[in-house]
């Protein structure tokens, strides 16, 4: 596998040792991950009771040489502004990180590894 785009279920399960998630981890020669994915995980941190555990271990992850972290740019907002309009003509909204996370993935060509459902609402979108 090439590599695909992880959100931050996907992050949270590796770390409790899903062999199912670790196994498609592994095979993947690039991990991506974008900054509202790390936002979200920062928050998660700040609001429990290991915040300096888990950021010295997220640091460590994304140091690894086979992950790469996505920022978000004007281009990643007009994938954002297709998929929103999108959603709305469906009439299935779905969190609005989310959407951006499904940008980076459409913008970079990255399938979105995901324990999420929702995600199935965003046409087009490669899901693993």
């Amino acid at each position: 596998m090439k590599g695909l785009l992880i959100d931050t279920s996907i992050y949270t399960h590796a770390l409790k040792g899903d062999p199912e998630t670790i196994s498609i981890l592994q095979q993947a020669k690039e991990i991506a991950i974008c900054s509202i994915s790390i936002g979200e995980l920062l928050s998660g941190f700040k609001a429990g009771r290991k915040e300096k555990k888990n950021r010295e271990e997220l640091a460590e992850f994304i140091d690894t040489p086979r992950v790469r972290l996505y920022g978000i740019d004007e281009d990643t907002a007009e994938f954002y502004a297709a998929i929103l309009n999108g959603l709305r003509k469906k009439g299935k909204p779905i969190p609005t990180n989310d959407i951006w996370i499904a940008s980076v993935s459409f913008q970079h060509g990255f399938p979105l590894f995901t324990k999420d459902r929702h995600f199935e609402n965003i046409s087009g979108l490669m899901l693993i």
